[in-house]
């Protein structure tokens, strides 16, 4: 009796399982993969059909074009000089930034009284425009790097001092006495409450302030500049040049890639080395 009843259980169970398994290959890595190259070759074949009869050709231009003037970018010594200058220009001003950011967010969140007297005028500071300051900066330090790289600094800088400031205003207190009744020094403090409690907004703060230095520096480019992509982007423009245009955002979107995947690669080994990368919850079949 229990066999015939525990029967038709087991068969649904079964099938249960047998469909779970069909929607994960369906959602696997590669098929996601191969949809996004799908919805990627029907945008274009769109485009270039859609590019003269429907869409202004002098804006949109084609993609054939468009791969055509990326190809020459690539290609020419000075389309590799601008890539440079800007690169050099996002990784010292991102750099900068971290640094600056974290360096007051543990000073004022390690001093509270520092902190409440500070803060505010941070927060005033951080309500201007940055592409507003950035004419100031071209006065202060010129038309060279040094004015992008300023500009490309104040944005990682915010995100990074309010992450880590607000992330010391919230450490658990009750850790903090437990290892200080315990005999904890500072020492003990930072590995064992600060660090981790200040690993994720880090790191957060990290992947926010990659695309405002970008942003910052290419803002700064276009003011005023002598080479970079926001030089050759806004010179593009001025010729109505839009293939030129659309190739240098691709080069731009390539950056913002690979600066995000290389952070987020430091991300998963620098929490994973620290033993704060969440556990797998344990499948079905484990159970079993």
């Amino acid at each position: 009796m229990v066999a015939a009843t525990d029967s038709p259980v087991r068969k649904k169970t079964e099938v249960v399982v047998a469909a779970r398994k069909r929607s994960d290959r369906w959602q696997g890595q590669g098929t996601l993969v191969a949809l996004r190259v799908v919805v990627i070759a029907v945008v274009l074949g769109l485009w270039q059909v859609l590019s003269g009869p429907v869409l202004p050709e002098y804006a949109v231009s084609r993609p054939t074009e468009v791969a055509a003037s990326l190809v020459e970018l690539l290609g020419s010594a000075s389309g590799w000089s601008d890539i440079r200058a800007t690169v050099i220009e996002v990784v010292a001003g991102f750099s900068m930034g971290v640094v600056l950011g974290a360096v007051l967010g543990l000073v004022l969140g390690s001093f509270p009284l520092a902190g409440r007297v500070l803060e505010p005028l941070i927060a005033a500071f951080n309500g201007i425009p940055k592409i507003a300051l950035a004419p100031l900066f071209l006065l202060f330090f010129g038309i060279g790097a040094w004015s992008k790289i300023t500009i490309a600094m104040i944005g990682p800088a915010f995100v990074m001092f309010y992450n880590i400031y607000l992330g010391l205003r919230l450490r658990e207190r009750e850790l903090v006495e437990i290892v200080q009744v315990m005999g904890g020094r500072r020492l003990h403090l930072l590995v064992y409450v600060t660090i981790p409690t200040l690993a994720a907004p880090f790191f957060a703060a990290l992947k926010t302030g990659g695309p405002l230095a970008i942003l910052g520096v290419i803002g700064a480019e276009f003011i005023a500049s002598t080479e970079g992509l926001g030089h050759g982007l806004f010179t593009a423009a001025q010729n109505l040049d839009a293939a030129s245009e659309f190739a240098g955002l691709i080069v731009l979107i390539a950056m913002t890639l690979i600066l995000n995947g290389l952070l987020s690669w430091l991300d998963s080994l620098a929490l994973k080395r620290l033993g704060l990368t969440p556990r797998s919850r344990p499948s079905a079949a484990e159970h079993s």
